[in-house]
């Protein structure tokens, strides 16, 4: 009864990693068409939105972006232990604590797969204002950011349960 319990929930989380994983290679791959196909990387212009293909060589936001081949393989590394840890915790977590861990690293996995076969990742959703221009970023990173949202918000909410809790 446990191991078909374990095996379907594997099975659900496998398939969430999988599907996060997909829309993001699928997004990147059209992008990357549309770049190459128009010979331009502005591919869509609007008052607030541009869909402009940028390759990020760093880490979140093209922070870290460097020219040496040592320290890009070893930030890669690095990256990849990262994850190895985020499947562990994916692994012990239960409930929405999981599903936020499991969108963290199925959109980590998207980046770290450009990273390994691109030695960049293709960033290419550019929200602005005006003159002011966020960070350009992808689906991966949509992801991510929405995982470590959900996980400030659930720690957030345990907190003041473990204060409530404690005051009486």
């Amino acid at each position: 009864m446990i191991l078909n319990y374990f095996k379907k929930n594997f099975v659900i989380n496998l398939i969430f990693i999988f599907l996060i994983f997909s829309f993001d290679r699928i997004s990147k791959i059209y992008i990357i068409y549309l770049n190459k196909k128009y010979y331009d990387s502005a591919i869509f212009q609007s008052k607030y939105l541009n869909i402009d293909l940028m390759w990020n060589e760093g880490i979140a936001f093209g922070l870290l972006s460097f020219n040496r081949t040592d320290l890009y393989n070893f930030l890669t590394i690095i990256i990849s232990v990262v994850i190895l840890v985020i499947l562990i915790m994916v692994i012990k977590n239960i409930g929405l604590k999981k599903y936020s861990l499991i969108m963290i690293l199925g959109g980590a996995i998207g980046n770290l797969y450009d990273r390994v076969f691109y030695r960049a990742v293709p960033d290419f959703i550019d929200f602005h204002i005006g003159e002011f221009h966020w960070f350009v970023f992808n689906i991966a990173d949509i992801f991510i950011t929405l995982g470590v949202i959900f996980m400030i918000l659930l720690e957030l909410i345990d907190n003041n349960k473990n204060n409530d809790y404690e005051k009486n």
